[in-house]
């Protein structure tokens, strides 16, 4: 999709080529999705829509957010056993994730090196990719250094 449009241009044209309608909900979820400038869960976009007083049902919220991550404006991380968090993809260079099973600190990363890589192996069997992530799973270094220093 084209970078230069915006948000709502680009969920619009995605809607319509779905034969969906732009919904006045919908608009609600797109902006407060974008107002939240970290990873989120829907609980905490639905409470957030719902502290500015608007009035949006849960399957309204959960299913709007599988129409922007598969329009490509969110994308979808999920920790653990179907714990999902949604984050900006649009406007945003790709990252990938470390995750901290111990603490859930999540660290964004780029490295050029992997991302050649996955064109190389996408290239050498003839694969178009879309989109992919990229999630190690982990301890961070602060609980790491915490483990250690409680056998002492």
């Amino acid at each position: 999709m084209n970078e230069k449009m915006n948000e709502h241009e680009l969920f619009r044209k995605f809607l319509k080529s779905e034969g969906l309608r732009f919904t006045p909900e919908r608009t609600i979820i797109l902006e407060e999705a974008f107002s939240i400038h970290e990873h989120f869960e829907a609980e905490d976009l639905l409470f957030s829509i719902r502290q500015h007083g608007h009035r949006v049902s849960k399957a309204t919220v959960y299913r709007t957010l599988a129409l922007l991550v598969q329009c490509g404006l969110l994308r979808e991380v999920i920790f653990g056993e179907r714990h999902s968090h949604y984050e900006h993809v649009f406007g945003h260079k790709h990252h990938d994730h470390l995750i901290c099973l111990k603490c859930g600190k999540i660290i964004e990363f780029s490295d050029e090196t992997i991302e050649r890589l996955q064109k190389s192996v996408c290239g050498q069997y003839r694969f178009e990719p879309v989109r992919h992530r990229l999630e190690i799973m982990g301890t961070c270094e602060d609980c790491a250094r915490h483990r250690t220093q409680s056998k002492t």
